[in-house]
């Protein structure tokens, strides 16, 4: 169950949770604000912390408004397109063979079926882009795990249109966005380094940066990267 709370012009959704502490995020596209707080906090209490927080939620707020979108995708031949940070042309090839998709010569080469609408284009791409993340994160892992000193059980890829990543401290688990296949690989690494110092702090306290600083000092040099870099058009479900 979820409440409102006003800050002059900012709507705050309040939800409460059988959680230990309690959690602001600010999402995009427009910065929609969200405070999940645990079920023994006062709505008053809620209130008095999203008021210490205001400077952050306006700032958030501000980058989100600003960061340039893309335009959205027709997948038509000559079209822009990323891979891992760079730009490629959409090159589309109508054939009877399966569907696949190829990177050659600054060039992604989509090929598909005789008269398939956008949806089905973007699909395959989709698909292609999540089989990228999915070969590209094991090597990290591998990496990381005996760094950090944690053991991710499973991880999982998915489009998400308001995170990067996610975890469950409890099962080892980590979800990462199948856009961070579009971003340079730092940008990848900086996330799952992230959700992985997550299974040993779940929030954002000052022990989660003081491990962030520890294991990976350039982070926030990756995050302000991630921000700048356009991201895709969305038509956002709210």
């Amino acid at each position: 169950m979820s409440t409102k709370i006003g800050l002059g012009e900012i709507s705050v959704e309040v939800v409460k949770k059988d959680i230990k502490n309690v959690h602001l995020s600010v999402y995009p596209p427009a910065g929609r604000v969200r405070i999940s707080a645990p079920l023994r906090m006062s709505l008053a209490a809620i209130r008095v912390f999203a008021i210490s927080k205001l400077g952050w939620i306006r700032q958030q707020q501000n980058k989100l408004r600003g960061q340039e979108r893309e335009t959205p995708r027709e997948y038509l031949d000559r079209e822009s397109h990323y891979v891992w940070g760079k730009r490629y042309l959409l090159e589309v090839k109508e054939s009877d063979a399966a569907p696949a998709v190829e990177l050659r010569h600054k060039k992604i080469h989509l090929r598909v079926r005789q008269g398939p609408g956008n949806e089905k284009k973007q699909a395959i791409l989709e698909e292609w882009y999540r089989e990228q993340l999915k070969r590209a994160v094991p090597p990290l892992i591998a990496r990381w795990e005996p760094l950090i000193g944690v053991k991710v059980n499973r991880f999982f890829t998915q489009r998400m249109k308001t995170k990067w990543g996610g975890c469950r401290p409890g099962s080892g688990s980590i979800r990462l966005n199948t856009e961070l296949a579009r971003k340079p690989p730092q940008c990848l690494e900086y996330i799952l380094v992230h959700e992985m110092i997550h299974l040993l702090e779940s929030t954002h306290s000052a022990r989660f940066v003081d491990l962030m600083n520890q294991f990976m000092p350039q982070w926030r040099f990756y995050r302000a990267e991630l921000n700048r870099l356009p991201v895709r058009h969305e038509e956002w479900g709210y």
